[in-house]
């Protein structure tokens, strides 16, 4: 499980559908050259959380032969590909505007158990070994202000400590994940104070371990680099997540202003640690690779790559940030872009000897 014995992680950035297509074409490219099964740690956020569900719960299905999976698509592909053409959003969110004592986010679990997951848990997956990565859910915790991981062995705060007893939900730990504020969080976890350890030295830190408020993980992190970039190796990003748009007439009432605060926010705090990650890997004190739903292949030089620039890709950035149906199209562009940006990347950023791909994974739709 390494690159000339180095360890790998994965980062799945948040972004509604979008990512979770997005981060396929990365996931089905990695698969393909051999690195998926070669994966010892991969982090999510929102939309990509929805992805890494799909993956860490039919982990045990693929059939991995040298790092690769030969049945990829149909465990993985073909589940993402389906739910990614319902739309979950309107439903859930209006469930929790009309039902008492239930959030939206209650109902965005329920959906996430019903079409995707079923009673599993997350102590309930693949453990890891030598064969299997750390699957790390990430959500905000809104009480701390500091991110909250889910993990096949432990759910941790750096201030609340750790707990290892994770028979959550992986419904719940995925729609934790993706529960963006206002309209799907929070979603509310109850747990058993006396299991958890460590942590800081709070007054209420009991009640603060017994009833832990949820939102998702994208407001603190984006791209769930946190717990990636000191403990792998070789860091590899998959990044969805919106491009901020300027807005000419931005709400001036004392209400509704607080949402374009709060993307003025979010977006800053992503581009600081987007600029740092750079960095770190130009100044090649990192060693790995960020590709961007935005990034243009022109800036991969003279490397080979699987097609150009285009005003089909350019417009990829601006899909909504929803959880609402993609058509087959818009599903074999945002797939096909991930794994032409990924295939890119893993020659002229990893300097892999990686032969460019032959064929687009979606190959109705090439860009």
């Amino acid at each position: 499980m390494a690159i000339e014995g180095k360890t790998i992680g994965l980062a799945l950035s948040g972004g509604g559908y979008r990512a979770t297509l997005f981060g396929l074409g990365s996931l089905w490219r990695l698969n393909d050259a051999g690195l998926l099964g070669r994966l010892d740690r991969i982090t999510s956020v929102s939309g990509g959380s929805i992805l890494m569900g799909v993956l860490a719960h039919r982990w045990r299905q693929l059939q991995f032969i040298d790092g690769r999976a030969d049945n990829f698509a149909q465990v993985v592909a073909e589940p993402v590909r389906a739910f990614c053409a319902k739309t979950i959003d309107v439903g859930a969110g209006l469930a929790g505007l009309l039902v008492p004592f239930k959030t939206a986010g209650d109902f965005l679990a329920h959906r996430y158990e019903k079409d995707l997951f079923g009673e599993a848990t997350i102590k309930g997956l693949p453990p890891a070994a030598a064969d299997t990565p750390k699957f790390i859910f990430y959500a905000t915790n809104l009480q701390t202000g500091r991110s909250f991981r889910f993990r096949q062995d432990m759910v941790a705060d750096y201030l609340l400590g750790v707990s290892y007893t994770t028979d959550v939900p992986l419904a719940v730990a995925v729609a934790a994940s993706s529960a963006f504020p206002p309209i799907f969080s929070p979603v509310v976890l109850k747990t058993d104070p006396a299991a958890w350890s460590e942590g800081g030295k709070l007054p209420n830190l009991t009640a603060l371990r017994k009833r832990i408020v949820l939102a998702d993980g994208g407001v603190y992190d984006n791209m769930g680099l946190e717990s990636l970039v000191d403990n792998v190796d070789v860091v590899l990003v998959s990044d969805a997540g919106a491009p901020f748009e300027v807005e000419e007439k931005p709400h001036e009432d004392h209400v509704l202003q607080l949402g374009r605060v709060r993307d003025i926010l979010i977006d800053q705090t992503r581009a600081l640690r987007k600029r740092w990650l750079i960095a770190e890997l130009a100044a090649e004190r990192k060693r790995g690779a960020y590709w961007g739903i935005g990034t243009q292949l022109a800036a991969y030089g003279s490397a080979p790559r699987m097609t150009a620039d285009s005003p089909i890709s350019d417009a990829l950035e601006h899909v909504p940030t929803r959880l609402a149906a993609f058509d087959a199209e818009r599903q074999g562009h945002l797939i096909n872009w991930g794994y032409a940006l990924c295939d890119v990347s893993l020659r002229a950023r990893v300097g892999l000897p990686t032969p460019m791909a032959a064929a687009w994974p979606v190959p109705e739709w090439p860009l």
